[in-house]
């Protein structure tokens, strides 16, 4: 077939598509203060140390808010692919479908192979020439 490398590529694209829009990840952050410190997808953060975030070590006795935060991003997927149906579309998204695929599968439509009735005869051989004998000649 002539179309088998083009049909498997748009298959296999197609597959991934229809896998990267169905998975579903999370994205965690952690910022310590406002600085970026680790992002991770797929692993564990990295966490900062346990240090205040201020300077000031002087008051130990109040206990002051951890400057550290975690920020995770959720990125969900469909739950279910959705397919559309020919009836489903408006009567001009019809018309066009209809009159786009008649003119593309036309535009590639093949030539039916040339008959040669004459392709395996071969002319007799001849003994005289018959010009000649008969003296007929184009002038």
């Amino acid at each position: 077939m002539k179309n088998t490398f083009p049909h498997q590529l748009f298959s296999s694209v197609m597959a991934i598509l229809i896998l990267l829009s169905t998975t579903s990840f999370t994205i965690q952050k952690h910022f310590c203060g406002d600085f970026l410190i680790d992002s991770a997808v797929f692993t564990a953060l990295e966490k900062c140390s346990k240090e205040p975030c201020s300077g000031d070590a002087k008051d130990t006795s109040i206990a002051k808010p951890d400057c550290c935060n975690d920020v995770v991003d959720l990125v969900e997927g469909q739950d279910v692919v959705t397919t559309k149906n020919y009836d489903d579309l408006e009567y001009e998204q019809q018309v066009f479908l209809f009159a786009f695929t008649q003119s593309y599968f036309q535009l590639y439509e093949y030539l039916p192979t040339q008959v040669i009735p004459h392709q395996n005869y071969t002319p007799p051989t001849l003994v005289t020439d018959v010009q000649v004998s008969h003296q007929v000649f184009l002038i």
